[in-house]
Formats: structure tokens, C-alpha cells, sequence
């Protein structure tokens, strides 16, 4: 992981274009190949980023760049046409250090709890669908579940309590490595929470995933005061 605090603008190309004026920043690269840029508020959502995979070229600046940028940082998607451009102009501190093999977020036990109910019940999300594994390794960690569908396609699921776009950018980081896998040919992604929020959902559908609302109580098999299954 690169670290770096500096005077920086950004623009961003691709489904969309969007710009940051100059302003001191915080710019993380990760060794997944992504690239994300913070300010100092904001909570923990970068202003910009680029999700792996992804390519870094870094060059001096040129008369065709902002004037007065010393430094330029091209992140490329290596499948889409999206441009993070980065313009430094003065770099104030910088860490570089290798963070080795993340253990991975221990989940809370109502997603834990999920996880396992879908585990042995995996039509909950569709039918005909069947479980391969819990915990399928990927180079960026586990992902929740990996199903075959009726026809022997893979499946892959990514389970939260409440899902928001982080979860759907979880999912799709899993996805893009995963579908470098010619073994798991013909991938798609089913997005499941008990909650959905709706920009979360706009985001799944758009890339391509299936939003699946969960009912925790009816999956444990609950019933309500009436005395009726849920």
C-alpha cells in the first residue's frame, strides 16, 4: 500500500466525468490496484476513486497538464474506458508498506447467521440453485457464497445485513476477479441483504447483479403473535 498527502487535483472520465479542484488530499493505493482519494471529512467515503482491476501509470507533468502540476498519476480500468487523473502539485508526506494477507472482517452474528441459513438453503435465492462453497477464496479474500445454478453455472453471493453501495462494490471486486476464471465461465452476482438501500440497488442492477431482499425471521422460521409462520 502507497500512501500519499498532497496538493492535488482530480478528474475522473468514464460513465461519467467528474473534477476536483486543487486542494490537499490523501491519496491511497492499494495493492489490489485500486486508487482512492480523501479529504479530511466526509466520514470514510473516498471523493473519487478507481475499483481494481486497475493499472497506475505515473509521469512527469507536461505543458498539456494544469499548469504548475509537477507529477501525474493515469489510473486506467483495465475493462472499461474510465480515466482516474490525478494532478500533483506538491507532495507534503508519503508511506509505502506492504500490509501482507488481511484476515478479513469478522461479521456481526445476524450476517453470520444469514450466511449459513442461505448456505443450507440456497433457493431462497432462486430456484434450482445449489451450493459449491462458503468462504470461496479469492486473491482479495473470501466471498460469502458460491452456487451453481439449473444449469451448472456459477453463482456468486455477497451477503449483508444491510446492504448499501459498499457492499456492492465488495461484490463487484469479487466478481472482476473471479471472472478471470475461464473454470467459472458465465459468473453472475446476486446481491442479498436484509435491507437494500435504493442507490445500492441502482448500482447492482446496473452492473448486472440480482438484488435479493432477505426475511430473516421466515428463513429461522419465526412465527408472529397471531401464531403464523412467517
Amino acid at each position: 500500500m502507497r500512501i500519499v498527502i498532497a496538493d492535488c487535483a482530480v478528474d475522473y472520465s468514464g460513465r461519467l466525468d467528474a473534477h476536483l479542484a486543487r486542494a490537499k488530499r490523501v491519496i491511497i493505493r492499494k495493492a489490489d490496484g485500486s486508487v482512492l482519494v480523501h479529504s479530511d471529512g466526509g466520514s470514510y467515503k473516498p471523493l473519487n476513486w478507481m475499483s481494481p482491476p486497475a493499472r497506475t501509470v505515473e509521469r512527469e507533468a507536461n505543458e498539456l497538464d494544469l499548469e504548475g502540476a509537477k507529477q501525474i498519476w493515469e489510473v486506467k480500468a483495465q475493462k472499461a474506458d474510465d480515466l482516474l487523473k490525478i494532478s500533483i502539485f506538491e507532495i507534503f508526506s508519503e508511506i509505502e508498506t506492504d500490509l501482507g494477507v488481511d484476515p478479513g472482517l469478522t461479521k456481526d452474528g445476524v450476517e453470520a447467521h444469514l450466511q449459513e441459513l442461505l448456505a443450507r438453503d440456497p433457493e431462497v435465492l432462486g430456484q434450482g440453485l445449489r451450493l459449491l462453497r462458503r468462504e470461496y477464496p479469492t486473491p482479495i479474500g473470501p466471498v460469502d457464497l458460491m452456487l451453481r445454478d439449473e444449469r451448472g453455472l456459477p453463482v456468486v453471493v455477497e451477503v449483508k445485513r444491510v446492504g448499501g453501495i459498499d457492499g456492492v462494490e465488495q461484490l463487484s471486486r469479487y466478481f472482476e476477479m473471479l471472472s478471470r476464471d475461464p473454470l467459472l465461465s458465465g459468473l453472475r452476482g446476486i446481491f442479498a441483504a436484509q435491507i437494500i438501500k435504493p442507490q445500492a440497488r441502482v448500482l447492482a442492477e446496473d452492473r448486472g447483479f440480482t438484488c435479493v431482499v432477505l426475511d430473516y425471521d421466515q428463513m429461522r422460521g419465526i412465527e408472529d403473535p397471531q401464531g403464523t409462520l412467517f
